[in-house]
């Protein structure tokens, strides 16, 4: 088998092995047999056009076209010509399907159903990646670039998945990596020997002591997963978010213990309530009307660092049989059971499992644990609601305004863990808290402020373009310009309330949903919601409800006297009579249906402008700006060292016998590099006149530019044989008249690779070798020995 085979097989096995990466992000994971069969077949056309041979340019034409063919044969043949050959409606239909994909990506859980859409894009992206490594490693015979678009590949699949399991996935493409370096073959790896093994390569074989080309791709594969385990260290990872099931799992154990680690579920709350297409998540039935107006909770947000609102750590057990009742909520409390059957989309796959609050027992089979503070079910390594079908029993606490205006004081610990505000809050949140509910007689009265402050009487438009924004000034941002969605609502008045001391934390899951002509309630992507839950004792966690045009208000927290926002505290709040009223109330009126419409009638208008965060911090700026500057550089830093190298040897130099000596040896230094760099390996066995010689044999020089190498080397022997050297002029304008003419006999892709990357750079590496050794033998020889006690036998 010729070396050219095994390194197109080499470039396949590779992509092929760093593809695995994006196994985690769909299921079925069929495609990827699918993707390797095309790969493969792209690669044999390679190497069936590279054996006719052709140009270059004509192989990766005939790569490329063939790819295209395969697509078309696999995705569009019903849109081609002979069910193969592409033409302007195959191009359409292609454009079709890869804007299906996009929708599919923002729309789906991870791991998401694999749709056309998305198929396309894995094996189409895979196919690309693929025709880029083989052109590289084996077209243009440099496979240690072909490792870039192979690490794009894995960047992609690593930032779009939870990072649970990144590091096998490293693993795994590194390994192809190397494999396609082990392929190159000897001739590339023997070049590179030096660098690792301390030999140097002459111009007719290797030189004794070079390392085996075996051996010297295992050590440049153990630097280079070395580095790429340490450097991951120090990127952000990227999580999931409000329907981004991570599928990993929480917790450890066999189901009585384990922790919950603090996940962020707002990451693409806004992208569910954009979507165009509002697809059904859940759908609900019950025994009773209650059923429509559910809150469906999945998981609390109490941590809050200035920034967002997340999870904290909790602790987590097995699922009791049945629920204790919430914390807060004494017997005096009217309560109601209200039973709901729950069926969740095959493609919802969402590690916590969405439940009315408070739930008093659910019915559900698979591996899910309890969260007892939030009341919460989370899935147990890799257990998620893909499909689920649960009951859930739970309770329609009903408290009077009375009963939360009279509530007692929480406990200390309670108070001291959810009225917590970080020292960044900007001083506008509690200042506008303080105006907002001026005159309030109990934490109730300032709540009802509070919420219709956001709903009713403070201007806030609901709008769920506006950016989120980032940094502790968010919630001030969004108070200044008043536009926002459920996020910034919720956010906001968990936040004011907090430094009202009133203990506060944010709910994540869906509003209301549509109720169906069957009874049942559909519930969709747009139906995301957060709010806010803020506790009263005897009462417990109580729900409001900030964000205009969104879900109901609370009964406890509507007015019954005409002329004021707040309940009438003197006499409990009235519940719906079993009569039917003669005009309909604006909560029956506004149906969930109007609602999902946003046709109900709201004094803020929903706005239709676009706001923006309070943006990046002049660091995270600078922070950018530099990587930025660090990524466009370092491909060139090869060519900047040689340019500033080059200078330094050629320039001017002292006036004494000691400074021509240096210029004259900086001359030859850098006449063979230049050498070197053109092709034409540094044999330092030879005497500097029959290098001379070699250099103007294998550069095919003229007889000018010879002379000038000759004039070099006669300088070089005079500084290292004669007892007084004389000084030779001209030696810097010989050396470029060289480089001149090196150039010029050489093709177009050596005298780039010259200029990008010069092989003489390898002294660098040399040289931080040499440093290491140098200073590990200074610390060896500071270790103190130890003295065998005397009478010991060696």
């Amino acid at each position: 088998m010729s070396g050219r085979v095994r390194l197109a097989i080499g470039a396949a096995v590779a992509t092929m092995m760093a593809a695995c990466a994006l196994l985690p992000l769909v299921s079925p994971v069929t495609w990827i047999l699918q993707a390797g069969l095309l790969v493969t077949v792209q690669a044999a056309v390679g190497a069936v056009t590279r054996r006719v041979p052709l140009a270059r340019s004509l192989t990766v034409a005939a790569q490329a076209l063939v790819s295209l063919m395969l697509l078309t044969l696999v995705f569009a043949r019903e849109h081609a010509l002979f069910g193969l050959v592409p033409g302007p409606d195959t191009f359409r239909y292609f454009a079709d399907l890869l804007q299906q994909g996009s929708d599919d990506v923002s729309r789906f859980a991870i791991p998401a159903p694999l749709s056309d859409g998305i198929r396309l894009m894995l094996v189409g992206g895979v196919l690309v990646i693929g025709l880029i490594v083989d052109v590289l490693a084996v077209t243009f015979r440099s496979a240690a670039p072909a490792g870039l678009p192979l690490l794009a590949l894995y960047s992609i699949a690593a930032g779009l998945s939870d990072g649970g399991t990144d590091w096998l996935w490293f693993l795994v493409a590194a390994a192809g990596y190397l494999m396609l370096l082990l392929a190159e073959g000897q001739e590339r790896l023997s070049q590179w020997g030096r660098v690792f093994g301390g030999a140097a390569r002459s111009a007719d074989g290797p030189a004794s002591g070079t390392v085996a080309p075996v051996r010297t791709g295992r050590r440049i594969g153990m630097v280079a997963l070395g580095v790429a385990l340490v450097v991951p260290l120090a990127l952000p990872a990227m999580r999931g978010g409000l329907l981004d099931g991570t599928g990993t799992g929480v917790g450890a154990g066999n189901g009585n213990g384990g922790t919950i680690s603090a996940v962020n579920p707002l990451v693409s709350l806004r992208d569910s309530l954009n979507v165009d297409e509002d697809r059904q998540v859940l759908s609900l039935k019950g025994s009773s009307n209650t059923v429509s107006n559910l809150y469906l909770r999945i998981v609390s947000l109490d941590d809050f660092d200035g920034t967002t609102w997340k999870p904290s750590q909790r602790h987590i057990i097995g699922v009791p049989d049945r629920f204790p009742t919430p914390a807060g909520l004494s017997q005096a409390v009217r309560r109601s059971e209200v039973r709901t059957r729950i069926t969740a989309a095959d493609w919802y796959a969402q590690d916590w499992l969405p439940m009315p609050y408070p739930p008093s027992d659910v019915q559900v089979s698979g591996k899910w644990r309890y969260e007892p503070v939030g009341m919460t079910l989370v899935g147990d390594h890799g257990q998620n609601t893909r499909g689920a079908e649960y009951e859930v029993t739970s309770l329609d606490v009903q408290p009077t305004a009375e009963q939360l205006a009279s509530a007692p004081e929480p406990s200390e610990a309670l108070r001291r863990e959810y009225t917590k505000v970080p020292k960044s809050l900007p001083s506008v949140v509690a200042k506008t808290a303080e105006q907002v509910t001026e005159g309030a007689t109990s934490h109730y009265e300032e709540a009802v402020k509070l919420q219709d402050y956001f709903a009713v009487t403070g201007g806030f438009q609901y709008d769920t373009e506006v950016q989120i924004g980032r940094g502790a000034d968010a919630i001030a941002t969004f108070l200044e310009k008043k536009q926002g969605f459920c996020v910034h609502f919720s956010f906001a008045m968990a936040a004011m309330a907090r430094t009202l001391g009133i203990p506060a934390r944010v709910a994540v899951g869906f509003a209301p949903g549509t109720t169906q002509s069957d009874g049942s309630v559909a519930v969709g992507l747009k139906d995301a919601h957060a709010w806010p839950e803020l506790y009263f004792e005897g009462v417990g966690w109580t729900r409001f409800e900030p964000t205009p045009t969104r879900g109901t208000a609370p009964e406890y927290t509507q007015s019954d006297t005409p002329g004021t926002s707040l309940p009438d505290v003197t006499r409990p709040s009235q519940q719906a009579s079993e009569a039917p009223s003669a005009t309909a109330s604006p909560t029956e009126s506004c149906t969930a249906q109007m609602r999902k419409l946003e046709a109900c009638d709201s004094p803020s208008a929903q706005a239709v402008v676009t706001g923006g965060g309070d943006g990046p911090k002049w660091w995270q700026s600078a922070l950018w700006a530099v990587g930025g500057l660090v990524v466009l550089v370092l491909p060139f830093s090869p060519l900047l060292w040689r340019k500033r190298l080059r200078a330094v040897r050629l320039g001017g130099h002292a006036r004494t016998e000691e400074g021509a000596a240096a210029h004259t040896l900086a001359a030859w230094q850098e006449l063979t590099d230049t050498a070197w760099d053109f092709g034409i390996l540094p044999d330092e066995s030879q005497t500097p006149r029959r290098a001379a010689a070699r250099i103007v044999r294998l550069g095919r020089l003229d007889p000018a530019a010879g002379a000038a190498v000759h004039r070099v080397a006669d300088a070089l022997e005079q500084v290292l044989y004669a007892p007084r050297p004389q000084p030779t002029a001209g030696l810097a304008e010989d050396v470029r008249r060289v480089t001149g003419a090196l150039g010029s006999t050489v093709s177009r892709g050596t005298r780039l690779r010259a200029l990008f990357a010069p092989r003489s750079a390898v002294r660098v590496l040399w040289a931080v070798s040499a440093w290491s050794a140098a200073l590990r033998a200074r610390a060896a020889a500071r270790r103190p020995t130890l003295r065998k006690p005397f009478g010991q036998e060696s």
